[in-house]
């Protein structure tokens, strides 16, 4: 069977949306865990978006003239996140998925990305193998928290909706938090109404796009973060991500009733920092 790839385009959502739900059903199926996306109709949604906007390289390949799989990838910043890649369910196994993968790798280096990131839903031990052999590193694990909003506030931790003015602070603080700035990702988030800073002694110690399983978040401490998580009004995509080995803030999640969905693996490719502080992933990175 011939297998060809080729830029993907907005019309394509129609038909990699739910191509992109079923894929991921499967799979969720057979390991018995709640689905990444609920319906076919959120799964369009979401690639639409990023069909969409200029700063998602994405890739589509078709077998015999048919659509059977996607892949994508943010450049919104100097580090490119991965995701999410899905394939046909009746066209897995013959390296469509490989292919895919590499398409957006070749991107990256072509674009002179300085690392290339992903997470990986750890149960799915045939994508794990996949991304080590194509060369990505394991960096650690991370917990997908889900639950009913908190609805929480901390005296001298003020949640307030970022502005355009706050994106230099931000940047500042991811900086010197991961070693790179996501003010592309950042940027967008200010302009769909997602995005909250803390400021703590007049100064803005944390920020998050959005806490959501798409969103990431930076903080000086973990008081930042929970003071995002208690007063963000839910976690869209079905939880928010947070590094396991943060046992402090894993421990506060967990005593306020929030709940692990399942593990995740941070995987890289070229130039990785190890933060500095504390920060919540999204499934990009």
């Amino acid at each position: 069977m011939s297998i060809v790839l080729r830029p993907g385009r907005p019309t394509d959502a129609a038909v990699c949306g739910p191509i992109c739900f079923e894929a991921f059903k499967v799979i969720d199926d057979e390991h018995n865990f709640s689905w990444d996306f609920p319906s076919a109709e959120v799964a369009t949604g979401l690639l639409t978006m990023m069909l969409s906007n200029p700063g998602f390289y994405s890739v589509v390949a078709e077998q015999d003239g048919s659509v059977v799989g996607s892949n994508f990838l943010d450049e919104r910043g100097p580090i490119a996140g991965v995701g999410p890649i899905t394939v046909d369910p009746a066209s897995q196994n013959q390296t469509v998925g490989r292919r895919l993968m590499s398409a957006v790798l070749d991107r990256a280096s072509e674009r002179q990305a300085a690392g290339v990131r992903l997470l990986q839903s750890a149960f799915h031990n045939r994508s794990l193998c996949l991304y080590t052999k194509l060369g990505f590193e394991t960096r650690e694990t991370i917990s997908k928290i889900n639950g009913t909003p908190l609805g929480l506030k901390f005296p001298g931790y003020d949640v307030r909706a970022a502005r355009a003015a706050d994106l230099a602070a931000c940047n500042a603080l991811c900086q010197r938090v991961r070693g790179h700035h996501r003010g592309g990702e950042l940027g967008d988030a200010i302009t769909t109404g997602t995005a909250r800073v803390v400021e703590h002694l007049g100064e803005i110690t944390a920020y998050a796009t959005d806490v959501a399983f798409f969103a990431h978040a930076v903080a000086e401490t973990n008081q930042g973060l929970k003071a995002l998580i208690g007063a963000a009004p839910g976690f869209p995509g079905g939880g928010f991500l947070l590094p396991t080995r943060n046992g402090d803030l894993f421990r506060w999640c967990l005593e306020h009733d929030l709940r692990l969905v399942h593990q995740m693996t941070l995987m890289t490719v070229g130039l990785y920092n190890e933060p500095a502080a504390a920060y919540l992933p999204s499934v990009l990175y």
